[in-house]
């Protein structure tokens, strides 16, 4: 699809903060010894995008109840929601190291019970769409403005609960709600089409009566201009599929689906951190 028209200063704005979640990203990993990065430098740029252009938030008040809701349906993605909100404003950046450590609010999968400003504690793939679509359908019965984005992982389309949820989403005709696919094309064991084929996975989608887009999932252009269209869908629910790629930002682990949950040694994130215009200093393992 067409580029929205959107000031370069934005998008450098953007892109300088996308750069600088992602250098968050291998900061955490790399701390915490363990952790998803592939699956959460791909969507990095899905959620800087939401975080600091779509979504209607206020981190004075992370409760408001006509805040717009963001759910990562591909909840091991944590590191890269932790590091967006941090930039947003929503908790302190010095927090971002006690990923996965005993008692850290930043569990592994984002939980809700520690960290309220989560919408939805996930994990367990094909569930958080489930919640996304319970919010959407609640948002309209009650009559608020609220718009429900979900983020799930190519994977979590192998899951019956993603399709059950989808099928509730189209049936309800939710048009405040957008499924937001990050179609990095691996999972843990390899490409998702060598382990279950979910191609063509936009035909589905249609399939389901759901507005469907196509776009790069890295080009801040296409990304806000899908928004921007699903924002004018008043008959349905809409899904973006965001074509991206495992472990953007860091040419090693690009397309590796190796980098889906292991952690980057101290030589990988000095040379990712390298790549990505920044250092490791004062972060220990």
């Amino acid at each position: 699809m067409s580029g929205e028209e959107v000031p370069a200063e934005v998008v450098a704005s953007l892109e300088a903060r996308a750069r600088e979640i992602r250098r968050h990203i291998i900061r955490m990993t790399y701390a915490a010894g363990s952790g998803h990065p592939g699956g959460s430098l791909s969507a990095t740029d899905l959620l800087t995008a939401l975080y600091f252009r779509e979504l209607r938030v206020d981190p004075e008040r992370p409760d408001w109840p006509d805040r717009d809701r963001l759910v990562l349906s591909k909840g091991h993605a944590a590191p890269a929601l932790y590091a967006t909100l941090a930039e947003r404003g929503f908790l302190p950046r010095e927090e971002l190291l006690s990923l996965r450590k005993l008692g850290s609010r930043l569990q592994g999968h984002v939980d809700r019970g520690k960290l309220p400003v989560i919408e939805a504690s996930t994990g367990c793939l094909g569930q958080g769409i489930g919640m996304a679509v319970g919010m959407a359908l609640d948002a309209r019965l009650s009559g608020r403005p609220s718009r429900v984005y979900a983020v799930l992982g190519d994977g979590e389309c192998q899951a019956g609960p993603t399709w059950e949820a989808l099928m509730a989403g189209g049936h309800y005709r939710l048009s405040n709600l957008v499924a937001l696919l990050d179609r990095n094309g691996y999972e843990t064991d390899g490409s998702t089409e060598s382990i279950l084929g979910i191609e063509p996975i936009a035909d589905k989608f249609r399939a389901f009566r759901y507005h469907t887009l196509e776009i790069d999932g890295h080009d801040f252009r296409q990304i806000l201009a899908a928004f921007a269209e699903a924002r004018r869908i008043s008959d349905g629910p809409t899904a973006i599929v965001a074509r991206t790629v495992k472990g953007k930002g860091v040419s090693f682990m690009e397309g590796q689906h190796a980098w889906h949950g292991k952690a980057p040694s101290k030589a990988e994130a000095e040379r990712a951190m390298g790549e990505l215009g920044g250092t490791l200093d004062g972060v220990v393992r």
